[in-house]
């Protein structure tokens, strides 16, 4: 089984999660605790610039959860590792969800009052449906990306797009073999 290191501490690597624009998600286990390991990556991103990922990573962790967002804690973070420890919030993604018409409209209700939260914040999160994970009907933001609020990439003018089944849905679940 594979290992990750993060300040010391190992973690049993179970499988990979995901790949976001800055990493590699992994479920993990601390002891018998599943946890995520997020390991920074530096591949190129064409539509997105980076600065410092791993700072990035854990302001944007401090902004959301000082809005009130429900994210996972964040458990430990190895900066010269560029590694992240969090907590797992085991659930379907709203992606996941939407695929296969389970979707109930508590989470479009939930993410409402979270953009409710975010916009007087001037805050945006990725909307995007793989980064919400819905848990004892809890939705939670998975991700820590955010950004200073622009109207072209809120809510109800991106990201909805992708809490259906639109064209824009089916089109990238076509390109991702969904």
């Amino acid at each position: 089984m594979e290992r990750l290191n993060v300040n010391g501490k190992e973690y049993d690597i179970v499988k990979l999660l995901g790949k976001g624009k800055g990493g590699y998600s992994y479920l993990a286990l601390d002891g018998d605790k599943r946890v995520v390991v997020k390991q920074i990556h530096h591949e190129p991103c064409d539509y997105y610039q980076f600065g410092n990922k791993i700072e990035a990573e854990m302001n944007d962790y401090n902004r959301l959860k000082g809005i009130g967002i429900a994210i996972p804690k964040m458990i430990d973070a190895d900066i010269r590792e560029e590694r992240i420890v969090k907590e797992y919030i085991d659930g379907k993604t709203v992606y996941e969800m939407v695929w296969r018409d389970e979707l109930p409209p508590h989470c479009l209700e939930q993410v409402r009052n979270m953009c409710a939260l975010l916009y007087p914040a001037n805050t945006n999160i990725d909307y995007f449906p793989t980064n919400f994970v819905l848990q004892d009907n809890v939705l939670y933001y998975i991700d820590y990306e955010c950004n200073d609020y622009m109207e072209e990439w809120n809510f109800e003018n991106w990201g909805v797009k992708y809490w259906s089944k639109t064209s824009e849905f089916l089109k990238y679940a076509e390109e991702h073999d969904k």
